[in-house]
Protein backbone atom coordinates (compact mmCIF):
# COMPACT_ATOMS: atom_id res chain seq x y z
CA UNK A 1 0.00 0.00 0.00
CA UNK A 2 1.47 3.56 -0.99
CA UNK A 3 1.95 6.02 1.78
CA UNK A 4 0.76 3.61 4.18
CA UNK A 5 2.80 6.21 7.29
CA UNK A 6 -0.35 8.23 6.59
CA UNK A 7 -2.81 6.16 7.44
CA UNK A 8 -4.43 5.47 10.96
CA UNK A 9 -2.79 3.01 13.92
CA UNK A 10 -5.40 0.53 13.49
CA UNK A 11 -5.07 0.41 9.35
CA UNK A 12 -1.24 0.05 9.81
CA UNK A 13 -1.33 -2.54 12.24
CA UNK A 14 -3.58 -4.88 9.50
CA UNK A 15 -1.30 -4.01 6.20
CA UNK A 16 2.00 -3.37 7.33
CA UNK A 17 5.00 -5.61 6.59
CA UNK A 18 2.84 -7.38 4.06
CA UNK A 19 2.97 -7.74 0.43
CA UNK A 20 6.81 -7.01 0.23
CA UNK A 21 7.76 -10.08 -2.06
CA UNK A 22 7.88 -8.71 -5.75
CA UNK A 23 8.18 -10.63 -8.33
CA UNK A 24 4.81 -12.77 -11.35
CA UNK A 25 2.97 -12.78 -7.60
CA UNK A 26 2.54 -11.25 -4.57
CA UNK A 27 0.68 -12.49 -1.45
CA UNK A 28 -2.18 -11.08 -0.11
CA UNK A 29 -0.82 -12.73 3.47
CA UNK A 30 3.14 -13.00 4.42
CA UNK A 31 3.77 -16.48 3.59
CA UNK A 32 6.09 -19.14 6.10
CA UNK A 33 9.45 -19.72 4.95
CA UNK A 34 11.17 -22.20 7.22
CA UNK A 35 13.94 -22.54 4.63
CA UNK A 36 17.63 -22.31 6.32
CA UNK A 37 19.57 -21.60 3.42
CA UNK A 38 18.82 -19.62 0.04
CA UNK A 39 19.95 -19.73 -3.56
CA UNK A 40 21.52 -17.40 -6.19
CA UNK A 41 22.49 -18.28 -9.74
CA UNK A 42 25.71 -15.45 -9.32
CA UNK A 43 28.12 -15.64 -6.70
CA UNK A 44 29.07 -12.30 -6.75
CA UNK A 45 25.13 -11.55 -5.64
CA UNK A 46 26.17 -13.74 -2.48
CA UNK A 47 29.13 -12.55 -2.07
CA UNK A 48 27.55 -8.93 -2.28
CA UNK A 49 24.66 -9.41 0.40
CA UNK A 50 27.31 -11.25 2.81
CA UNK A 51 29.47 -8.33 2.65
CA UNK A 52 26.07 -5.89 3.73
CA UNK A 53 25.74 -4.69 0.51
CA UNK A 54 23.34 -5.48 -1.13
CA UNK A 55 19.80 -6.58 0.62
CA UNK A 56 18.96 -10.41 0.40
CA UNK A 57 19.01 -13.81 2.58
CA UNK A 58 21.71 -16.59 2.90
CA UNK A 59 21.68 -18.17 6.08
CA UNK A 60 18.34 -17.80 8.34
CA UNK A 61 20.43 -17.44 11.48
CA UNK A 62 21.26 -14.06 9.28
CA UNK A 63 17.34 -13.36 8.60
CA UNK A 64 14.20 -14.69 7.23
CA UNK A 65 11.80 -12.87 4.42
CA UNK A 66 9.00 -13.75 7.11
CA UNK A 67 10.79 -12.13 10.06
CA UNK A 68 11.65 -8.90 7.86
CA UNK A 69 7.87 -8.85 7.38
CA UNK A 70 7.15 -8.96 11.31
CA UNK A 71 9.93 -6.54 11.93
CA UNK A 72 9.06 -3.80 9.26
CA UNK A 73 5.43 -4.06 10.83
CA UNK A 74 6.76 -3.44 14.27
CA UNK A 75 9.14 -0.11 13.10
CA UNK A 76 5.81 0.54 11.58
CA UNK A 77 3.79 1.07 14.39
CA UNK A 78 6.82 2.34 17.11
CA UNK A 79 7.16 4.61 14.63
CA UNK A 80 11.31 3.52 14.68
CA UNK A 81 14.30 3.60 11.17
CA UNK A 82 14.18 -0.46 11.68
CA UNK A 83 13.63 -3.52 14.23
CA UNK A 84 14.77 -6.66 15.10
CA UNK A 85 12.91 -9.97 16.14
CA UNK A 86 14.42 -12.49 18.35
CA UNK A 87 13.86 -15.59 19.57
CA UNK A 88 12.03 -13.94 23.35
CA UNK A 89 12.00 -10.56 25.25
CA UNK A 90 14.88 -11.52 27.71
CA UNK A 91 16.91 -11.73 24.39
CA UNK A 92 16.06 -8.88 22.76
CA UNK A 93 16.87 -7.30 26.46
CA UNK A 94 20.40 -9.38 26.57
CA UNK A 95 21.37 -7.92 22.98
CA UNK A 96 20.09 -4.43 22.90
CA UNK A 97 22.29 -3.68 26.59
CA UNK A 98 25.51 -5.13 24.88
CA UNK A 99 24.52 -2.98 22.06
CA UNK A 100 24.12 -0.27 24.34
CA UNK A 101 27.80 -1.06 25.28
CA UNK A 102 27.25 -2.77 28.33
CA UNK A 103 30.55 -4.73 29.38
CA UNK A 104 32.60 -4.72 32.12
CA UNK A 105 33.97 -1.33 33.74
CA UNK A 106 30.67 0.23 32.00
CA UNK A 107 27.71 1.17 34.22
CA UNK A 108 23.55 0.97 33.64
CA UNK A 109 21.30 2.77 35.49
CA UNK A 110 18.08 0.59 35.81
CA UNK A 111 14.35 1.06 37.43
CA UNK A 112 14.41 -0.56 40.49
CA UNK A 113 10.90 -2.27 39.87
CA UNK A 114 12.01 -3.84 36.60
CA UNK A 115 10.39 -7.67 35.96
CA UNK A 116 11.91 -10.06 37.95
CA UNK A 117 14.08 -11.66 35.02
CA UNK A 118 15.38 -7.90 34.45
CA UNK A 119 16.24 -7.57 37.83
CA UNK A 120 18.18 -10.73 37.88
CA UNK A 121 19.74 -10.22 33.89
CA UNK A 122 21.98 -7.07 35.10
CA UNK A 123 22.33 -7.74 38.74
CA UNK A 124 23.51 -11.27 38.43
CA UNK A 125 24.86 -11.93 34.75
CA UNK A 126 26.10 -8.51 33.91
CA UNK A 127 27.11 -7.59 37.42
CA UNK A 128 29.40 -11.20 37.64
CA UNK A 129 31.16 -10.14 34.19
CA UNK A 130 32.24 -6.75 35.86
CA UNK A 131 29.25 -4.54 34.50
CA UNK A 132 28.41 -1.49 37.22
CA UNK A 133 24.76 -1.75 38.05
CA UNK A 134 22.84 1.34 39.74
CA UNK A 135 18.89 0.95 40.24
CA UNK A 136 16.63 3.92 41.27
CA UNK A 137 13.37 4.33 41.59
CA UNK A 138 12.30 5.99 37.92
CA UNK A 139 9.72 7.99 38.74
CA UNK A 140 12.00 10.28 41.72
CA UNK A 141 14.05 11.85 38.59
CA UNK A 142 16.50 13.99 40.94
CA UNK A 143 17.40 10.58 41.95
CA UNK A 144 17.90 9.70 38.45
CA UNK A 145 20.00 12.79 37.67
CA UNK A 146 21.90 11.99 41.11
CA UNK A 147 22.70 7.90 39.56
CA UNK A 148 23.71 9.28 36.06
CA UNK A 149 26.46 11.97 37.41
CA UNK A 150 27.51 9.73 40.12
CA UNK A 151 28.23 6.39 37.24
CA UNK A 152 28.26 7.64 33.74
CA UNK A 153 26.65 4.81 32.55
CA UNK A 154 26.52 3.89 28.80
CA UNK A 155 22.64 3.12 29.64
CA UNK A 156 19.33 3.71 31.58
CA UNK A 157 16.96 1.45 31.47
CA UNK A 158 13.45 1.10 32.47
CA UNK A 159 9.63 0.19 31.68
CA UNK A 160 7.22 2.60 30.24
CA UNK A 161 4.65 0.76 32.23
CA UNK A 162 6.51 -1.18 35.27
CA UNK A 163 6.13 -5.07 35.97
CA UNK A 164 4.65 -5.07 38.48
CA UNK A 165 4.16 -1.81 40.42
CA UNK A 166 2.50 0.19 37.65
CA UNK A 167 4.60 3.10 37.71
CA UNK A 168 4.77 5.12 34.91
CA UNK A 169 8.00 6.38 33.40
CA UNK A 170 8.74 10.07 32.33
CA UNK A 171 9.77 8.35 29.44
CA UNK A 172 10.35 12.39 27.75
CA UNK A 173 12.22 13.64 30.50
CA UNK A 174 14.40 10.38 30.50
CA UNK A 175 15.56 10.54 27.24
CA UNK A 176 16.56 14.44 27.68
CA UNK A 177 18.82 13.01 30.90
CA UNK A 178 20.45 10.14 29.62
CA UNK A 179 21.52 11.52 26.48
CA UNK A 180 22.90 14.93 28.19
CA UNK A 181 24.83 12.06 30.52
CA UNK A 182 26.16 10.01 27.06
CA UNK A 183 23.91 7.31 27.83
CA UNK A 184 21.34 5.75 25.70
CA UNK A 185 17.51 4.74 26.67
CA UNK A 186 16.55 1.29 26.88
CA UNK A 187 12.81 1.07 27.18
CA UNK A 188 10.81 -1.68 27.91
CA UNK A 189 7.32 -1.11 26.26
CA UNK A 190 5.56 -4.24 26.62
CA UNK A 191 2.75 -3.70 28.95
CA UNK A 192 2.12 -0.32 27.35
CA UNK A 193 2.60 -1.87 23.55
CA UNK A 194 2.80 0.40 20.38
CA UNK A 195 -0.97 0.98 20.64
CA UNK A 196 -0.85 3.26 23.67
CA UNK A 197 2.49 5.01 23.43
CA UNK A 198 5.68 5.01 21.43
CA UNK A 199 8.90 5.87 23.10
CA UNK A 200 10.97 6.10 19.88
CA UNK A 201 9.21 9.53 18.96
CA UNK A 202 10.06 10.34 22.40
CA UNK A 203 13.50 10.04 22.38
CA UNK A 204 14.26 6.13 23.10
CA UNK A 205 17.20 4.44 21.74
CA UNK A 206 16.10 1.00 21.84
CA UNK A 207 12.19 0.10 22.63
CA UNK A 208 12.02 -3.41 23.60
CA UNK A 209 9.06 -6.03 23.61
CA UNK A 210 8.51 -8.97 24.61
CA UNK A 211 6.47 -9.51 21.71
CA UNK A 212 4.83 -13.02 23.54
CA UNK A 213 2.52 -10.64 25.32
CA UNK A 214 0.17 -8.27 23.82
CA UNK A 215 1.77 -8.48 20.32
CA UNK A 216 1.24 -12.19 20.00
CA UNK A 217 -1.57 -11.69 22.51
CA UNK A 218 -3.08 -15.66 22.17
CA UNK A 219 -0.87 -17.13 24.27
CA UNK A 220 0.37 -19.01 21.71
CA UNK A 221 4.19 -17.86 20.67
CA UNK A 222 7.21 -16.97 22.45
CA UNK A 223 9.10 -14.25 20.48
CA UNK A 224 10.89 -10.74 21.05
CA UNK A 225 11.66 -7.87 19.15
CA UNK A 226 13.30 -4.42 19.80
CA UNK A 227 12.93 -1.13 17.47
CA UNK A 228 15.26 1.46 17.39
CA UNK A 229 18.07 3.16 14.40
CA UNK A 230 19.48 1.54 11.13
CA UNK A 231 22.89 2.14 13.39
CA UNK A 232 22.07 0.39 16.26
CA UNK A 233 19.81 -2.59 14.72
CA UNK A 234 22.96 -3.09 12.21
CA UNK A 235 25.06 -3.90 15.63
CA UNK A 236 22.10 -6.20 17.29
CA UNK A 237 22.64 -7.95 14.09
CA UNK A 238 26.09 -8.47 14.05
CA UNK A 239 25.80 -9.51 18.03
CA UNK A 240 23.08 -12.09 17.57
CA UNK A 241 24.66 -13.64 14.45
CA UNK A 242 26.73 -14.60 17.48
CA UNK A 243 24.52 -15.33 20.39
CA UNK A 244 21.79 -16.79 18.02
CA UNK A 245 18.91 -15.72 19.58
CA UNK A 246 17.15 -15.99 16.34
CA UNK A 247 13.44 -15.48 15.91
CA UNK A 248 11.57 -18.61 13.66
CA UNK A 249 9.95 -18.28 10.24
CA UNK A 250 6.84 -19.28 12.19
CA UNK A 251 7.08 -17.36 15.32
CA UNK A 252 7.55 -14.38 13.33
CA UNK A 253 4.15 -15.36 11.38
CA UNK A 254 2.14 -16.07 14.37
CA UNK A 255 3.70 -12.28 16.08
CA UNK A 256 2.83 -10.49 12.72
CA UNK A 257 -0.86 -12.10 12.74
CA UNK A 258 -1.48 -11.28 16.69
CA UNK A 259 0.08 -7.70 16.04
CA UNK A 260 -2.89 -7.24 13.47
CA UNK A 261 -5.77 -7.09 15.85
CA UNK A 262 -3.36 -5.67 18.64
CA UNK A 263 -5.34 -1.89 18.18
CA UNK A 264 -8.54 -4.09 18.86
CA UNK A 265 -7.64 -5.91 21.61
CA UNK A 266 -5.93 -3.37 23.60
CA UNK A 267 -8.76 -0.75 22.90
CA UNK A 268 -11.42 -4.16 24.98
CA UNK A 269 -8.23 -5.00 27.39
CA UNK A 270 -8.21 -1.02 28.68
CA UNK A 271 -11.70 -0.72 29.26
CA UNK A 272 -11.74 -3.37 30.70
CA UNK A 273 -9.36 -2.81 33.04
CA UNK A 274 -10.68 0.52 34.05
CA UNK A 275 -13.70 -1.07 35.16
CA UNK A 276 -12.08 -3.53 37.25
CA UNK A 277 -9.60 -0.99 38.78
CA UNK A 278 -12.21 1.04 40.14
CA UNK A 279 -14.44 -1.86 41.39
CA UNK A 280 -10.98 -3.13 43.03
CA UNK A 281 -10.13 0.17 44.94
CA UNK A 282 -14.03 0.22 46.17
CA UNK A 283 -13.87 -3.70 47.89
CA UNK A 284 -12.89 -3.87 51.61
CA UNK A 285 -10.46 -6.79 51.23
CA UNK A 286 -8.24 -5.49 48.67
CA UNK A 287 -5.58 -2.82 50.75
CA UNK A 288 -4.09 -1.40 47.82
CA UNK A 289 -4.28 -1.13 44.28
CA UNK A 290 -1.63 -0.22 41.13
CA UNK A 291 -3.20 1.13 37.88
CA UNK A 292 -2.43 4.35 36.37
CA UNK A 293 -6.06 5.11 35.09
CA UNK A 294 -7.01 5.74 38.81
CA UNK A 295 -6.76 9.70 39.91
CA UNK A 296 -5.04 8.15 43.00
CA UNK A 297 -2.70 6.60 41.20
CA UNK A 298 0.73 8.96 41.76
CA UNK A 299 1.65 9.20 38.02
CA UNK A 300 -2.01 9.71 36.90
CA UNK A 301 -1.84 12.86 35.08
CA UNK A 302 1.34 11.94 33.32
CA UNK A 303 0.10 8.46 32.04
CA UNK A 304 -2.93 10.60 30.50
CA UNK A 305 -0.23 12.75 28.63
CA UNK A 306 1.69 10.18 27.95
CA UNK A 307 -1.06 7.99 26.36
CA UNK A 308 -3.03 10.65 25.19
CA UNK A 309 -6.69 9.19 26.51
CA UNK A 310 -6.05 6.13 24.73
CA UNK A 311 -6.15 3.83 27.68
CA UNK A 312 -3.97 3.58 30.90
CA UNK A 313 -3.09 -0.54 30.20
CA UNK A 314 -4.76 -3.63 30.83
CA UNK A 315 -2.49 -4.69 34.03
CA UNK A 316 -3.64 -4.46 37.54
CA UNK A 317 -1.89 -5.19 40.86
CA UNK A 318 -3.36 -5.26 44.25
CA UNK A 319 -2.76 -6.21 47.75
CA UNK A 320 -5.46 -8.49 49.47
CA UNK A 321 -5.93 -6.97 53.08
CA UNK A 322 -3.87 -9.20 55.50
CA UNK A 323 -3.42 -11.80 53.29
CA UNK A 324 0.26 -13.66 53.06
CA UNK A 325 1.50 -16.89 51.00
CA UNK A 326 -1.26 -18.91 51.88
CA UNK A 327 -4.39 -16.54 51.64
CA UNK A 328 -3.06 -15.77 48.29
CA UNK A 329 -2.48 -19.04 47.28
CA UNK A 330 -6.45 -19.88 48.21
CA UNK A 331 -7.83 -16.59 45.89
CA UNK A 332 -5.87 -18.12 43.25
CA UNK A 333 -6.90 -21.66 43.98
CA UNK A 334 -10.77 -20.15 43.79
CA UNK A 335 -10.68 -18.80 41.09
CA UNK A 336 -12.68 -20.10 37.84
CA UNK A 337 -12.21 -17.96 35.23
CA UNK A 338 -9.24 -16.17 35.57
CA UNK A 339 -6.27 -18.53 34.70
CA UNK A 340 -3.22 -19.23 36.83
CA UNK A 341 -0.40 -18.83 34.47
CA UNK A 342 2.86 -16.94 34.43
CA UNK A 343 2.66 -14.40 31.73
CA UNK A 344 0.30 -11.59 30.48
CA UNK A 345 -1.12 -10.00 27.46
CA UNK A 346 -3.21 -12.67 26.29
CA UNK A 347 -6.77 -12.38 25.54
CA UNK A 348 -7.30 -14.40 28.37
CA UNK A 349 -7.47 -12.79 31.90
CA UNK A 350 -4.13 -13.81 33.70
CA UNK A 351 -3.36 -14.04 36.89
CA UNK A 352 -0.13 -14.67 39.55
CA UNK A 353 1.42 -14.38 42.62
CA UNK A 354 4.52 -12.00 41.87
CA UNK A 355 6.61 -13.33 45.34
CA UNK A 356 6.79 -16.24 44.04
CA UNK A 357 6.79 -16.53 40.09
CA UNK A 358 7.84 -13.60 38.56
CA UNK A 359 10.30 -11.63 41.12
CA UNK A 360 10.66 -15.47 42.67
CA UNK A 361 14.49 -15.06 42.26
CA UNK A 362 14.74 -11.64 44.12
CA UNK A 363 15.90 -12.08 47.31
CA UNK A 364 12.86 -11.38 50.31
CA UNK A 365 14.99 -8.18 51.42
CA UNK A 366 15.06 -7.45 47.46
CA UNK A 367 11.39 -7.74 46.82
CA UNK A 368 11.10 -5.46 50.23
CA UNK A 369 13.01 -2.56 48.57
CA UNK A 370 10.97 -2.82 45.40
CA UNK A 371 8.14 -2.70 47.00
CA UNK A 372 6.56 -6.30 46.25
CA UNK A 373 4.97 -7.97 49.48
CA UNK A 374 3.69 -11.26 50.04
CA UNK A 375 -0.03 -10.02 49.66
CA UNK A 376 0.49 -8.79 46.20
CA UNK A 377 -1.41 -10.40 43.26
CA UNK A 378 -0.87 -9.34 39.56
CA UNK A 379 -3.73 -9.45 37.00
CA UNK A 380 -3.47 -9.09 33.61
CA UNK A 381 -6.92 -8.09 31.89
CA UNK A 382 -8.60 -9.50 29.50
CA UNK A 383 -11.43 -9.94 26.54
CA UNK A 384 -13.87 -11.31 28.39
CA UNK A 385 -16.98 -10.04 29.05
CA UNK A 386 -16.76 -7.70 32.05
CA UNK A 387 -18.92 -8.43 34.24
CA UNK A 388 -17.96 -12.17 34.35
CA UNK A 389 -14.26 -11.18 35.40
CA UNK A 390 -15.52 -8.95 38.11
CA UNK A 391 -18.05 -12.04 39.15
CA UNK A 392 -15.26 -14.47 39.66
CA UNK A 393 -12.88 -11.76 41.11
CA UNK A 394 -15.91 -11.14 43.70
CA UNK A 395 -16.40 -15.04 44.62
CA UNK A 396 -12.54 -15.67 45.00
CA UNK A 397 -12.12 -12.96 47.32
CA UNK A 398 -15.25 -14.16 49.50
CA UNK A 399 -13.23 -17.42 49.19
CA UNK A 400 -11.14 -16.57 51.65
Amino acid sequence: MKDLHSKSFSTRAVHAGERLQKGDFIPVSTPIQPTVGYLYESMDEVDQIFGGMKDGYVYTRYGNPTVTAFETALADLEGSEAAYGFASGMAALHVALLAAGLCAGKAVVAALDVYGATYNLVNKLFASQGAVIEMVDVADLGAVESALERTHPVALLCETISNPLLKIADVPTLAEMAHRHGAQLLVDNTFATPYLFNPIVHGTDFTIHSATKYIGGHGDVMSGVVATSKENRQNMFELNKMIGSVLGPFEAWISLRGLKTLPLRMKCQCENAARIASWLSQHPRIARINYPGLPLHPQHELSGKLFQEKGFGAMISFEIAQAGKAEIFRFIEALELILPATTLGDIYSLVLHPATSSHRGLTPEERARVGIADGLVRLSVGIEAVDDILQDLNQALDAI
